[in-house]
This record gives structure tokens, sequence and C-alpha cells, in this order.
């Protein structure tokens, strides 16, 4: 029996996001882009062979409550990650799969780390780099790239 999709998922689908990336279904899951769908199928292998003890997909973390001021309501601020990852070790990483980091993460990322004791990783992969490397990591490696190229070694 042929799955049919609805209208409402084939537009999500061929809806471009704003950084240019299309949508994936996978598993039932509808991911922002084909990198993020690829991090969940390294995160299915790495359960599948005990390397974790299990991920959630789309958690969600309250930044801030909502309060009223002045007459005026406020809403809530939360961050929804991509993913939360539970180590063997009992750790707790929360991942984001990001080709850059916007302005609006990087103020996003301050609050979850006032507030939160997991490690919070922003990740992306690189053909280049090895596959899989944080972002802080990649610029690092490239920006040391750069220096050799224009020292000419």
């Amino acid at each position: 029996m042929q799955e049919r999709m609805t209208a409402k998922e084939y537009r999500q689908l061929t809806k471009k996001t704003k950084y240019g990336s299309k949508k994936v279904k996978l598993d039932g899951y509808v991911f922002d882009s084909k990198i993020e769908a690829r991090y969940y199928e390294q995160l299915k292998w790495l359960q599948e062979n005990n390397r974790i003890l299990f991920f959630r997909l789309q958690p969600r973390y309250l930044l801030q409550e909502a309060f009223e001021k002045n007459g005026k309501k406020y809403r809530k601020i939360e961050y929804i990650a991509d993913f939360e990852i539970h180590h063997l070790d009992g750790s707790i990483e929360v991942v984001d799969v990001k080709g850059m980091e916007t302005e609006a993460f990087k103020i996003k990322k301050k609050l979850f780390e006032h507030k939160y004791p997991h490690k919070l990783s922003l990740v992306t992969y690189s053909k280049k780099w090895g596959g899989w490397i944080e972002l802080e990591e990649l610029e690092k490696k490239r920006k040391a790239a750069k220096k050799i190229a224009q020292a000419g070694i």
C-alpha cells in the first residue's frame, strides 16, 4: 500500500527555508535541511550500535518565562534544538545542525548556557575536514588553512 502525502505535507517539503535549504521527510519526520536529516541517520546508527543511550528530536528548553508588565503581556522565550543526545556516561548533549551561527542563535545560546548544565553543540558536515564537526572547530581549521595559504606554505 502506497502512503499518500497531503497537500500541506507537500508544501512543507517544497517550501524553501530562509537560508535556501530544502525540507526533507524521513521516517515520518520533517527536517529543515538535508544535513539535519543526515545527522538524524547518524544518531540512529549510533543508537543501534550502542554508542549512545538514546536521542530526542526537537527538544524544547524554556529560556524565559512569559510575563506581564505595565499591562502588556510578553510571551515566553523557548529554544527548540534539533536533537538531545543521552550519552552512555549519563551526560546530555544538545545539538543544533547549522551551516552558520545566526545572531538569534547567539542570543539563545547565551541564555541556554546560563540556565542549563548540558553541553550545547553546533555541528555541521565537512567532507574536507573528515565529516561531522563542531562549527567552532571548523571555523578554526578554515582560519588556519587560510593563514597557511596566504603565507604560501
